[in-house]
């Protein structure tokens, strides 16, 4: 009959020696300041999401008061529409400021 045998750790020890300096300073980031500049308050620009029974020119109605101010959103927008009839609701349109 066999007996098995099993490794006996019971008497190791272990040491970790670093080159890394234990007396390094910490980063000082209490003078830091930020400041964010936006073109939507500088142009005047508004973006607008799109709801269910809008058109271009209802919504240039509602904000520019004039209808036919349509096309000057849909200049806007032609990164994301292709046809000024097909706006879906739930697609945010940016709204230019109203031109003089």
């Amino acid at each position: 009959m066999a007996t098995d045998k099993k490794a006996d750790f019971s008497n190791v020890t272990s040491t970790v020696d670093s080159t890394a300096d234990t007396a390094a300073p910490k980063a000082d980031f209490s003078n830091v300041t930020a400041s964010v500049d936006s073109t939507a308050e500088v142009t005047g620009e508004q973006s607008y999401t799109v709801k269910g029974g809008d058109s271009l020119s209802k919504i240039a109605k509602q904000h520019y008061g004039d209808g036919n101010a349509w096309k000057q959103i849909f200049d806007a927008n032609r990164d994301v529409l292709d046809d000024p009839d097909k706006i879906q609701p739930g697609q945010t349109l940016r709204l230019p400021a109203k031109s003089s």
